[in-house]
């Protein structure tokens, strides 16, 4: 009976040593995750073949799990940058991200857990001020957001080939100028809506002006050949067909050849 408690202390802490190994030689990966393997004693990271997926995984208790997010994330980048003219320029953008799956294993062992720090902030805001710095002011106020949008995205894109970093996109949010340079920037764009405007009135009139004159020409050109095809005869020829026509109405009538002007028949009614 007395030997009994001295085996049971070892036997006790043998199993809490296994618990311990057994809990450090698992992993469990969430969903959107990707564990990189580091290997103490066999060439530290794995960066052959695939990430450890999702689930549950039992590795020796002497390695290491480095667990990554692989669904696309955001960040937003407030910026203070300079146009070409050499105006600062406050620009908010958001960048949609991931790291490339694949290749999970090479972005730890060479860029590290810090990689949106290290690597993909700075590409961003590199490419922001190459992009921003082609354009003045009145481009990127009025009428360039979308190609800025673009050029942002594939400048990052250019600094981050080989990277193991893949840019979904690119949203600019906002551009702030100085106030200033806003309000010289909106006054001139209200002179050039009217003077617009203006010119589209003006077009208006002269296009109704010019549409008259060809109204008027053409009346005046029908009147023409229409006097000159008038002649005696043919009047006297339009005489006799009413003549005749106007013989025909039942209505009670006096009709005189040849007692009109030009030999015309004269017709008398009832009054």
């Amino acid at each position: 009976m007395e030997r009994l408690p001295k085996i049971g202390i070892p036997l006790f802490i043998g199993l809490v040593i296994v618990i311990i190994l057994l809990a450090k030689s698992t992993v469990t990966i969430d969903s959107g995750e990707a564990g990189v393997l580091y290997k103490t004693f066999g060439g530290g990271v794995v960066t052959e073949g695939s990430p450890l997926s999702e689930g549950f995984h039992v590795v020796a208790p002497w390695n290491k799990v480095f667990v990554y997010e692989v669904r696309q994330q955001s960040i937003d980048e407030e910026m203070t940058v300079l146009s070409s003219n050499g105006l600062e320029i406050s620009l908010d953008a958001s960048v949609w991200f991931q790291p490339e799956y694949e290749a999970l294993g090479k972005l730890h062992q060479e860029k590290g857990e810090a990689y949106i720090q290290r690597l993909l902030q700075p590409a961003i805001r590199s490419a922001t001020r190459a992009v921003v710095g082609r354009y003045n002011p009145e481009q990127l106020y009025a009428s360039k957001r979308e190609a800025i949008q673009k050029e942002i995205f594939d400048e990052t894109n250019l600094l981050l080939e080989d990277q193991y970093v893949q840019v979904n996109e690119v949203l600019v949010r906002d551009v702030s100028l100085p106030s200033t340079i806003k309000d010289a920037i909106e006054r001139k764009l209200r002179q050039e809506q009217e003077s617009l405007e203006y010119e589209f009135r003006l077009s208006k009139a002269e296009q109704e002006a010019e549409r008259q004159r060809i109204d008027a020409e053409g009346k005046a050109r029908a009147n023409t050949i229409l006097s000159e095809s008038l002649t005696d005869k043919v009047l006297q020829e339009k005489g006799i067909q009413a003549t005749v026509e106007l013989a025909k109405s039942p209505n009670s009538k006096v009709i005189v050849i040849g007692s009109g002007e030009g030999g015309m028949p004269i017709i008398l009614g009832d009054n």
